[in-house]
């Protein structure tokens, strides 16, 4: 196994590409994890952290499209998950970068 530092960032920053095409946020890091988890030092650990996150996220956001209709809690639900979306993704690129394990907020873990 080798490392490679670049890669796990930039495995955690292609989430971001949700922003630009809508699902290639999930796609990329799950093609990357699926490729060189075997390869790459740390990349199992980065990938799956990053897929529970997505999946969980994804949940969240089914749960908050019913709660839109109860008071518009749906949409507070909907803007947090919007900023968790921009924000953890840069935190654990630079968590990635400085050799740290990476940690996503309200994961559920399910790929162990």
């Amino acid at each position: 196994m080798k490392e490679d530092k670049q890669l796990l960032v930039l495995t955690h920053l292609s989430q971001l590409l949700d922003f630009a095409t809508g699902i290639g946020g999930f796609i990329v890091p799950l093609v990357l994890w699926l490729t060189k988890k075997d390869e790459i030092l740390g990349m199992d650990a980065h990938g799956k952290a990053i897929l529970n996150f997505r999946i969980s996220m994804f949940l969240y956001i089914l749960i908050c499209i019913p709660l839109i209709l109860f008071l518009g809690l749906g949409i507070l639900g909907l803007i947090t998950i919007g900023v968790f979306y921009l924000i953890f993704p840069i935190i654990n690129a630079i968590r990635a970068s400085n050799h740290e394990v990476p940690n996503y907020p309200l994961s559920i873990k399910f790929i162990k």
